[in-house]
Protein backbone atom coordinates (compact mmCIF):
# COMPACT_ATOMS: atom_id res chain seq x y z
CA UNK A 1 0.00 0.00 0.00
CA UNK A 2 1.34 3.29 -0.73
CA UNK A 3 2.21 5.59 1.95
CA UNK A 4 -0.39 8.15 3.06
CA UNK A 5 0.26 11.98 3.33
CA UNK A 6 -2.74 12.35 5.38
CA UNK A 7 -3.42 11.80 9.26
CA UNK A 8 -5.41 8.25 9.80
CA UNK A 9 -7.33 10.25 12.52
CA UNK A 10 -9.43 7.69 13.17
CA UNK A 11 -6.50 4.76 13.16
CA UNK A 12 -8.22 2.39 10.14
CA UNK A 13 -6.45 -0.24 9.31
CA UNK A 14 -5.35 -0.84 5.68
CA UNK A 15 -8.11 -3.12 4.97
CA UNK A 16 -10.45 -0.92 6.31
CA UNK A 17 -9.05 2.01 4.03
CA UNK A 18 -8.96 0.05 0.94
CA UNK A 19 -12.52 -0.58 1.64
CA UNK A 20 -13.58 3.20 1.99
CA UNK A 21 -11.73 3.96 -1.42
CA UNK A 22 -13.62 0.93 -2.74
CA UNK A 23 -17.03 2.05 -1.57
CA UNK A 24 -16.11 5.85 -2.76
CA UNK A 25 -14.97 4.20 -5.71
CA UNK A 26 -18.66 2.75 -6.55
CA UNK A 27 -20.65 5.58 -5.67
CA UNK A 28 -17.99 7.55 -8.21
CA UNK A 29 -18.87 5.09 -10.90
CA UNK A 30 -22.93 4.96 -9.65
CA UNK A 31 -22.57 1.68 -8.75
CA UNK A 32 -24.51 2.23 -5.82
CA UNK A 33 -25.87 -1.07 -4.69
CA UNK A 34 -22.37 -2.52 -4.40
CA UNK A 35 -21.34 0.84 -2.35
CA UNK A 36 -23.94 0.21 0.43
CA UNK A 37 -23.03 -3.60 0.65
CA UNK A 38 -19.12 -2.53 1.00
CA UNK A 39 -20.28 -0.24 3.75
CA UNK A 40 -22.95 -1.97 5.21
CA UNK A 41 -20.60 -4.74 5.57
CA UNK A 42 -17.73 -2.38 7.19
CA UNK A 43 -20.55 -1.43 9.80
CA UNK A 44 -21.48 -4.68 10.76
CA UNK A 45 -17.65 -5.12 11.95
CA UNK A 46 -17.33 -1.50 13.27
CA UNK A 47 -20.35 -0.08 14.56
CA UNK A 48 -19.19 3.00 15.62
CA UNK A 49 -16.91 3.75 12.66
CA UNK A 50 -17.58 7.44 12.05
CA UNK A 51 -15.99 6.97 8.29
CA UNK A 52 -18.50 4.50 7.37
CA UNK A 53 -21.24 6.37 9.16
CA UNK A 54 -20.67 9.62 7.18
CA UNK A 55 -20.67 7.51 4.02
CA UNK A 56 -23.70 5.88 4.41
CA UNK A 57 -25.12 9.30 5.39
CA UNK A 58 -23.70 10.55 1.83
CA UNK A 59 -24.34 7.52 0.20
CA UNK A 60 -28.53 7.67 1.61
CA UNK A 61 -28.94 11.67 1.98
CA UNK A 62 -26.96 12.43 -2.45
CA UNK A 63 -27.42 9.72 -4.22
CA UNK A 64 -30.67 7.69 -3.01
CA UNK A 65 -32.69 10.33 -1.68
CA UNK A 66 -33.53 8.48 1.10
CA UNK A 67 -33.27 11.45 3.30
CA UNK A 68 -34.66 9.67 7.01
CA UNK A 69 -31.63 7.15 6.56
CA UNK A 70 -29.13 9.95 6.20
CA UNK A 71 -30.34 11.87 8.91
CA UNK A 72 -30.05 8.68 11.02
CA UNK A 73 -26.52 7.93 10.29
CA UNK A 74 -25.56 12.06 10.37
CA UNK A 75 -27.14 11.42 14.30
CA UNK A 76 -25.25 8.50 15.47
CA UNK A 77 -21.96 10.32 13.81
CA UNK A 78 -23.01 13.20 16.14
CA UNK A 79 -23.66 10.98 19.04
CA UNK A 80 -20.26 9.61 19.16
CA UNK A 81 -18.49 12.96 18.00
CA UNK A 82 -20.92 15.95 18.86
CA UNK A 83 -17.96 18.36 17.32
CA UNK A 84 -18.43 17.08 14.16
CA UNK A 85 -19.18 20.16 11.96
CA UNK A 86 -19.15 18.48 8.24
CA UNK A 87 -21.88 15.91 10.30
CA UNK A 88 -24.03 19.04 11.71
CA UNK A 89 -24.20 20.41 8.22
CA UNK A 90 -25.27 17.39 6.36
CA UNK A 91 -27.86 16.43 8.94
CA UNK A 92 -29.42 19.69 8.89
CA UNK A 93 -29.23 20.03 5.26
CA UNK A 94 -31.22 16.59 4.93
CA UNK A 95 -33.06 17.19 8.29
CA UNK A 96 -35.14 19.88 5.74
CA UNK A 97 -36.37 17.56 3.28
CA UNK A 98 -38.00 15.54 6.23
CA UNK A 99 -39.73 18.38 8.37
CA UNK A 100 -36.99 18.12 11.06
CA UNK A 101 -34.83 20.34 12.34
Amino acid sequence: MAERTWENTYELTDEQLEQLEEAESLMEGMDLTGAEAVLLAMLEDAPDCIPVLSNLGHLYGKHLSEFENAVGYYDRVLEIEPDNAWARDARRRYSRYIGRD
